[in-house]
């Protein structure tokens, strides 16, 4: 590989080949070496799709010697998390019980991407199920922590993050139901893009609760975010240029979100706060006892709903599973139909209640993580622990779902510490707008 080309965005990647000083199957073929070379991928990747990744390379260069490119990324390879579904090739989702599980046709987005002129390189580890946001699988792989190699990396698109940050793939998608895309995008020096809840097709992608499952990339920038995005629904990108932070409101949310926050995310937050303000933001500090609320219908409307869909498969073979996972789908056994329904409602009210009182603000911004990512070896034998470091890591990314918001998570001056800006649903493209100008002041 090009000593540059694992460092490079998507976006510069996707403009070599437009200049034609980069050749899709030479890329393809680096990132595929690369992979089979780095003793860390195994933890990475689950399994890849070399004859996939080279054929779609060779249309690819059809494309640009006719002058037909799809667009900025056409020719650009990524990963995909292991649970979209892709044809002919396993699609497990980091569990036991899937063992095997062989698609016949494409998730929708993955058909869009490759339509759009994306490369698939693979299937990622994550999270069984993707339930954890701490992306530890005993059962499959625990995928490494950029900045820590004893720590976890944040999950459940855990490997989608790792493969970005050792540079096994220029950008990555993943899924997040309560921080899936953020926790592992912060704690790897991404940037993660949650898009609202309905806004992409789910369909042929494997579901942990689907009145909350999202999809999302991860990438080194915002505007590779953006033009992700574009692929994965198969519209226009969202138009950067010139964006600005002069003249816009935003609010820190200190419910919930500030609480037991520890000093390097303390930190990073401040610094990235002082730094939107000097590029002209005007920060208010904001409370919404609603959060708190909201917060407390979670462990119903998580678990309940994980619990409906995958009880029958997890109670045919539940040796299989991590007992941490087991544990956390059979908490939902413990909810009725009157509690679940009542607790929508009720969510439904907050959630009109946190629109009108943030109506007047660009968006509202918290730590993506108040914690850094936990010992890998303490969270194996520490069950306290692990419960208390896992529900940490999923507050403040959860306040999203919970609020129905799409959310980007960036970089900030301390590793693996995020900030998050959230915006209304249906808002991806002026919340990226937004992050490019706060990428632009946070660097």
């Amino acid at each position: 590989m090009s000593d540059t080309w694992g460092h490079m965005t998507a976006a510069e990647l996707g403009r070599e080949i437009d200049k034609g000083r980069i050749h899709p199957v030479e890329l393809v073929e680096a990132f595929l070496d690369a992979i089979d070379t780095h003793p860390l991928a195994p933890r990475i990747y689950a399994r890849t799709t070399p004859a996939r990744a080279r054929a779609e390379a060779m249309a690819a260069v059809g494309r640009a010697k006719a002058g037909l490119r799809r667009g900025v990324l056409d020719g650009v390879p990524i990963s995909w998390k292991d649970l979209f579904d892709t044809a002919g090739i396993a699609t497990e989702a980091g569990s036991a019980l899937l063992k095997g599980r062989t698609p016949t046709r494409d998730a929708a987005v993955l058909e869009n991407a490759t339509h759009a002129g994306l490369l698939c390189l693979g299937k990622t580890h994550m999270s069984e199920l993707a339930f954890s946001g701490l992306g530890l699988n005993p059962v499959t792989a625990t995928p490494p922590c950029l900045n820590d190699d004893r720590a976890v990396p944040g999950g459940s698109s855990s490997g989608a993050a790792a493969s970005v940050a050792f540079g096994l793939a220029p950008a990555a998608i993943g899924s997040d139901t309560g921080g899936s895309v953020r926790i592992p995008a912060a704690w790897n020096d991404l940037v993660g893009l949650k898009t609202t809840a309905g806004s992409l097709p789910l369909t042929g992608t494997v579901p942990l609760c689907e009145a909350f499952d999202t999809i999302g990339p991860l990438a080194h920038s915002v505007e590779d975010c953006a033009l992700l995005l574009a692929a994965l629904h198969g519209g226009k990108p969202a138009d950067l240029a010139g964006a600005s932070l002069s003249g816009t409101r935003i609010a820190i949310l200190e419910t919930v979100a500030l609480d037991d926050l520890r000093d390097r995310p303390a930190k990073g937050f401040d610094d990235a706060t002082q730094s939107l303000a000097r590029a002209g933001a005007t920060i208010t500090r904001v409370r919404l006892p609603e959060v708190a609320e909201a917060m407390g219908l979670a462990a119903l409307l998580f678990t309940a709903e994980a619990y409906g869909i995958w009880r029958e498969t997890i109670e045919t073979a539940p040796e299989k599973m991590f007992p941490r996972i087991l544990e956390r789908f059979r908490s939902g056994a413990q909810f009725t139909a009157m509690d679940y329904v009542a607790g929508w409602r009720r969510l439904h009210q907050l959630r009109a209640i946190w629109a009108e009182q943030t109506a007047g603000y660009d968006a509202v911004i918290l730590p993506t993580s108040p914690i850094l990512p936990p010992d890998a070896n303490r969270l194996m034998t520490d069950n306290d622990y692990y419960v208390a470091e896992n529900l940490l890591a999923l507050r403040n990314t959860r306040i999203g779902n919970l609020m129905g918001l799409c959310a980007l998570t960036l970089p900030t001056s301390q590793p693996s510490c995020g900030i998050s800006l959230m915006a209304g649903p249906g808002q991806e493209n002026r919340l990226l707008r937004l992050g490019m100008a706060a990428e632009m002041a946070l660097r």
